[in-house]
């Protein structure tokens, strides 16, 4: 079995933690690409990783600011 290139924004949240309200405000602002399929919206999981990767590191020494 091929593994899925797309993720719905239900198991994008299950895969990141983040909410769906964030999530959406991600993707309305142009920091997360998504697709319409039909009424459906998905994440490609190439996107999802892209966006991962270009968050900013954490730096502990700005933790509690």
């Amino acid at each position: 079995m091929k593994p899925l290139l797309t993720m719905s924004i239900e198991e994008t949240r299950a895969a990141t933690g983040l909410g769906r309200t964030k999530l959406y405000q991600l993707i309305n602002n142009g920091e997360l690409k998504a697709r319409k399929i039909g009424k459906r919206t998905v994440i490609l999981k190439d996107d999802l990783e892209a966006f991962l990767k270009n968050l900013p590191s954490y730096n502990s020494q700005n933790a509690g600011v």
